[in-house]
């Protein structure tokens, strides 16, 4: 099929899973599916799966590092546009289905609700690394593009907060709503964990090992469509 020549196995996964998500919500608004509350749950899922997109972003290096697949680095940059796709989506719910576009209750619920300013700022900060993800970009800014990209190490732990925070429960407890959101922020521990140098270093030195993926054809896809 022309498509696997196109596209690799991987590459598919990663748009199906994007766009299902996407057309699943549109499926279940369009035949009223959703709970009493549907704006709050457009909310809910659109930030969930911007996310899950992020966190699967920045696993991309570690993952590599320990099953030694090369294309995995090239997929960061699709899994951070659809986050940020999602997270655009995210945003224009909050600001037009649920406030209608009314500026000033807008900025009076950002200031009483602490959790949105830090997922706005999370969200901008995003915008420019979206923008500056393509390989133009790339070349203009030389030595400057991966300076502004280290700041997704900020910008993770700004949506875990975000999402931990607008939970009702105890994160001692991981009572109430609060356990989903504590499974992305101990996943994003791990992930910081895995950045510290003398860890990266021991991870090197293991053996490759026999440890391949059912798809790991050619490390190096000819074709590397976004």
């Amino acid at each position: 099929m022309k498509i696997f020549n196109r596209y690799t196995p991987l590459q598919i996964v990663i748009h199906l899973y994007a766009w299902s998500a996407l057309l699943w919500i549109i499926f279940e608004l369009l035949t009223d599916s959703f709970s009493i509350n549907p704006i709050q749950e457009l909310e809910q899922r659109t930030g969930r799966h911007a996310i899950t997109l992020l966190v699967l972003s920045l696993l991309c290096t570690p993952l590599n590092a320990i099953i030694k697949f090369p294309e995995l680095l090239k997929r960061r940059r699709t899994l951070g546009l659809y986050a940020l796709m999602y997270a655009t989506i995210h945003v224009l719910i909050f600001i037009n289905l649920d406030y209608g576009l009314a500026w000033s209750l807008i900025v009076r619920t950002v200031f009483e609700k602490p959790y949105i300013i830090v997922g706005a700022l999370a969200f901008l900060l995003m915008i420019p690394l979206g923008i500056t993800s393509f390989d133009v970009w790339k070349i203009r800014l030389g030595k400057n593009w991966k300076r502004l990209h280290q700041v997704v190490y900020l910008i993770a732990p700004l949506a875990i907060l975000h999402y931990i925070w607008s939970k009702k429960g105890d994160i001692l407890s991981l009572s109430g709503d609060i356990l989903r959101p504590a499974i992305y922020g101990l996943i994003l521990a791990i992930f910081l964990i895995l950045r510290i140098p003398a860890v990266k270093k021991y991870i090197a030195s293991l053996p490759t090992g026999k440890l391949t993926l059912p798809f790991k054809k050619n490390p190096q896809p000819k074709v590397d469509a976004p």
